[in-house]
């Protein structure tokens, strides 16, 4: 199994596929005012956008995992990117710097290297998995 897309709700639908285009993505797919996907710089995952009248619900967090937390987060400060948080070095061993888009739905830049899926705490047999 592989994660295909995420879908974000946009209230504001072109100040959010803008945001998007600034943080590096790329539109591949555009229904003007209702429906955007873009692929990322790398991997296969791909982002869409799709118009809402509704508030974003909170809860639910992106990570755009970067190698350098902090020469990325210069780069979109001076792209016109605002962050809630500066990169930080997080207890969990992940450097992170937190923002959100035009329509507030949360987002992480972060770096985690091995510990991304390897940390120390992690279970020897992952739960799910076939004997």
């Amino acid at each position: 199994m592989d994660l295909n897309q995420v879908t974000l709700e946009a209230m504001d639908f072109d100040a959010s596929v803008d945001f998007y285009k600034r943080l590096g993505l790329r539109l591949i797919v555009l229904s003007e005012g209702r429906y955007a996907r873009f692929e990322l710089p790398s991997g296969s995952s791909t982002l869409s956008l799709h118009k809402s009248e509704q508030p974003v619900a909170p809860g639910v967090m992106l990570y755009f995992e970067v190698e350098d937390v902090d020469r990325s987060y210069r780069e979109l400060v001076e792209n016109g990117v605002t962050f809630d948080t500066p990169p930080t070095e997080e207890n969990w061993r992940w450097k992170e710097a937190r923002f959100t888009d035009p329509s507030g739905n949360r987002l992480c830049l972060f770096h985690a290297g091995p510990d991304r899926r390897f940390p120390p705490w992690r279970l020897e047999k992952p739960t799910g998995t076939p004997d």
